[in-house]
């Protein structure tokens, strides 16, 4: 008789159909994740196993034993920065251009430190934040080392998850042999290898905004953010009223934001010219629709780091940093 491969009991306890399966606890997603994470896995197992959570939905204690086994492989440089704002990457865009890199660079450049950690490459048609950033001449970071000299000479460094997690970015290049979004998208959005005390955290599906929230919560994560944002990207839709569900020290609460500008200035890019971002930076071009979401933005950052008492308070801040900004120094911290 063959021996029973380590993998399969997990397996078993999500997948005994719908009167004997349950979702993983904290330990055993733990355990499970270390043997997804150092390749011990068989290809049918993982696929089976992704494709059952998909099925079913993440739970959050499956979502803390997963990132708690990945943070266990990371090393964080010595010497590394502290780092005030973990950014989460993992959506690309394609209605409208990533204006969220212009607020994320706005902020920098005010002193806030961020660390945009994402992936690339994954669903056809979509710009992703690093070749956004590629074809803007900013670097992306090779390593947690090189992210760590980035934010100290630019407060900004964005970190492809290929260069800090590999065996994560090959299992969400699986989508289009599976033909669903993995899992491994939800977990490693919360990964934070800085471990920075502030998380931004978006979804595409609202029902997801309890599960990150919650999962923040068990991971003792100080403060964060989640929202439903635009193309699934930690970007305000700024023709949109939103609803931002927080986490400040283990005290759960949110807030509606109303729409900053009118439904009929959103349009649907079909150009994509990512070249407009820095025309917009320096005020050779002006965009309403852009503008607000740079603004909108940088709001929710400034909010949940305790900077504006009221959503109102924090559009009011952002929108100074942005009539104020140093437009000769896009993408340099002052």
């Amino acid at each position: 008789m063959s021996t029973e491969h380590p993998f399969a009991q997990y397996i078993r306890i999500i997948g005994r159909g719908p009167n004997l399966s349950r979702p993983l606890d904290e330990e055993e997603m733990y355990d499970a994740a270390k043997l997804i994470v150092s390749g011990d896995v068989e290809p049918l197992q993982l696929g089976a196993f992704l494709c059952i959570l998909r099925m079913r939905t993440e739970v959050p204690g499956e979502g803390a034993g997963f990132v708690r086994a990945v943070r266990d492989t990371i090393t964080v440089p010595a010497n590394a920065p502290v780092v005030d704002v973990d950014w989460a990457s993992y959506s690309g865009k394609k209605r409208q251009l990533p204006w969220y890199l212009l607020s994320a660079m706005l902020l920098a450049q005010n002193g806030i430190t961020i660390c945009m950690q994402g992936t690339e490459g994954h669903t056809e048609g979509r710009l992703f934040s690093s070749e956004a950033l590629t074809a803007l001449g900013i670097p992306l970071a090779g390593s947690m080392e090189e992210a760590a000299e980035q934010i100290r000479a630019t407060n900004f460094a964005y970190l492809p998850l290929r260069n800090f997690v590999p065996r994560l970015q090959e299992i969400i290049e699986l989508k289009p042999i599976l033909g669903v979004r993995s899992p491994v998208n939800t977990f490693a959005r919360m990964i934070n290898p800085f471990n920075a005390a502030h998380e931004m955290q978006t979804v595409f599906h609202p029902n997801y905004r309890d599960i990150h929230r919650d999962t923040a919560e068990l991971l003792g994560q100080k403060h964060m953010a989640v929202f439903k944002g635009e193309g699934g990207e930690a970007e305000r839709r700024p023709h949109k009223p939103v609803v931002v569900q927080y986490l400040h020290d283990g005290i759960k609460s949110e807030e509606q934001w109303p729409a900053l500008i009118e439904e009929s200035a959103f349009y649907k890019d079909e150009t994509m010219d990512i070249t407009r971002l820095p025309k917009i930076w320096y005020g050779d071009e002006t965009d309403v629709y852009g503008e607000a979401a740079v603004i909108g933005t940088a709001a929710y950052v400034l909010r949940i780091m305790g900077r504006a008492s009221s959503p109102e308070e924090a559009v009011d801040h952002a929108r100074n940093l942005w009539n104020t900004r140093n437009r000769a120094q896009m993408f340099r911290a002052a």
